[in-house]
């Protein structure tokens, strides 16, 4: 009877501690949407292994390779590290060039832009 009911009082804190860190957790899918959504939304070239692209162009392929790739990836942060920043074909960076802007590496500028966002929520 004694185990059974410390077996129960381990399982209702695991079930608690388990909760409490889903709360606590950041919405990743939101996060990651609201990059997409920034990149297809922006004025910036995006440049793949030499060719330019429009923004919407660079939203789809990063919502291509995010839609094969999802179950691998944990948070916003891996999204920008492991399939935003490079060619997986290549592995040469993707690069942005921005009006107002030097051009920069992807992974830089969505950084930047997940970092407003964590900041403004």
């Amino acid at each position: 009877m004694r185990a059974m009911r410390r077996s129960l009082i381990v399982l209702t804190a695991l079930a608690l501690a388990t909760s409490a860190a889903i709360a606590a957790a950041p919405d990743n899918d939101v996060e990651i949407e609201y990059l997409l959504q920034t990149v297809g939304s922006s004025s910036c070239v995006f440049i793949r292994n030499g060719t330019q692209h429009s923004a919407v162009d660079a939203e789809s392929h990063l919502r291509m390779k995010y839609g094969k790739a999802r179950r691998h990836i944990n948070n916003a942060d891996e999204f920008i590290i492991k399939l935003a920043s490079e060619s997986s074909w290549t592995g040469k960076p993707y690069t942005l060039d921005c009006p107002e802007e030097q051009q920069q590496p992807t992974e830089t500028w969505l950084f930047q832009r997940l970092g407003e966002y964590r900041a403004a929520n």
